[in-house]
């Protein structure tokens, strides 16, 4: 899962063979603050594809809710944060929007896994991507992002509300805040890692078989 080779868009690159470079989705729904979490935590200038809404897009694109949002992102935001020493993030944000799906098989290639922004305004909208990320089993977490004004729930009706496998995490976050989101990411590859231990532990088991 080490990205060695993935360049920054200010054309850094990874050098050393000692560190770890971890691939990170964030997805969710439109809206849900995905740029905005990876402009808040990279260390470098975050690479955005984001366009203005047209007449057209405002036909297929569901803005109730989040009636001030005036662009939309149309192939991936990028971005990179070190965890700590010898550990970096390349986070990978994902469109929204059902008619940019196609792009999601791309860009889940080689993720350690993910993180679904969620909004209690519009919780449905982060169904997909929960769906996708089940069935590829794709580690994830939920984060609500909490919005201003908006009805603050507990993890754990969010996790009923979204019919959640048992033991996938929810955590509360601002996605503005660059320690909050910091903090999702670190529950994020926690779990991923105990995840990928439990099923090849589980391999090796199935492995061995009776002598």
């Amino acid at each position: 899962m080490s990205l060695e080779h993935v360049h920054s868009p200010d054309g850094e690159e990874a050098k050393d063979s000692s560190s770890l470079a971890l691939k990170i989705l964030v997805a969710g729904g439109f809206g849900a603050g995905k740029t905005t979490l990876v402009g808040a935590v990279s260390e470098i200038r975050p690479l955005r594809t984001e366009e203005l809404l047209s007449e057209a897009g405002q036909l297929v694109d569901d803005t109730g809710g989040v009636d001030q949002k005036t662009t939309t992102t149309v192939a991936m935001d990028f971005g990179r944060i070190t965890i700590r020493s010898g550990l970096s993030l390349y986070l990978f944000g994902t469109p929204g929007q059902d008619r940019f799906w196609f792009l999601w098989d791309e860009l889940s290639q080689g993720a350690l896994g993910a993180v679904v922004l969620a909004d209690t305004r519009r919780l449905e909208d982060c169904f997909p991507a929960v769906d996708y990320f089940e069935h590829r089993r794709i580690p994830f977490v939920v984060a609500v992002n909490c919005f201003s004004g908006a009805r603050t729930y507990a993890e754990d009706d969010v996790a009923r509300a979204l019919d959640l496998d048992r033991g996938t995490p929810v955590v509360l976050c601002d996605a503005r805040d660059r320690a909050s989101g910091k903090d999702v990411l670190i529950r994020m590859v926690e779990y991923a890692g105990r995840m990928h231990t439990a099923r090849l532990l589980e391999s090796v088991g199935q492995g061995a078989g009776p002598e």
